[in-house]
């Protein structure tokens, strides 16, 4: 009987949480550390419309980071219009929009008072064709 309690305990350790947490946490999204030209616009921290030029620092399919100049609150909604530039693949420059939630803010220091901003991206998006007045 105590060769079974000890057979089960081992089955019970070896199919722990633990490990599956390991496994998730081996698969990482993937982020692309580039430099986009990209357009913001929400509503700022005082409540007042904003549109704003930045350059994308950083994007997965989750999250994306950018300075900007305008002060927001976390939890403020935004939409990030991206320049995808033309390339080899890619026949016709195109335009994507973007939503999602700011969910860091980190004041930068310099000239600028620019701040750090992370958004965790909506699943929607819209892609259309480049139309160079919209920036």
């Amino acid at each position: 009987m105590a060769k079974n309690s000890i057979e089960m305990n081992t089955t019970k350790s070896f199919h722990g949480p633990s490990i599956l947490s390991a496994a998730r946490a081996a698969k990482r999204e993937r982020t692309f550390e580039l430099s986009l030209p990209a357009l913001v616009t929400g509503i700022n921290a005082i409540g007042r419309d904003f549109e704003e030029d930045t350059q994308v620092l950083s994007i997965s399919a989750q999250e994306a980071s950018f300075h900007l100049s305008s002060r927001l609150l976390i939890g403020t909604k935004l939409t990030l219009s991206l320049e995808i530039p033309k390339t080899l693949i890619l026949e016709n420059q195109l335009r994507l929009f973007l939503t999602g939630t700011v969910t860091y803010v980190r004041a930068e220091s310099g000239q600028d008072n620019s701040q750090f901003i992370c958004i965790r991206l909506d699943k929607n998006y819209k892609l259309q064709p480049f139309r160079p007045n919209l920036f």
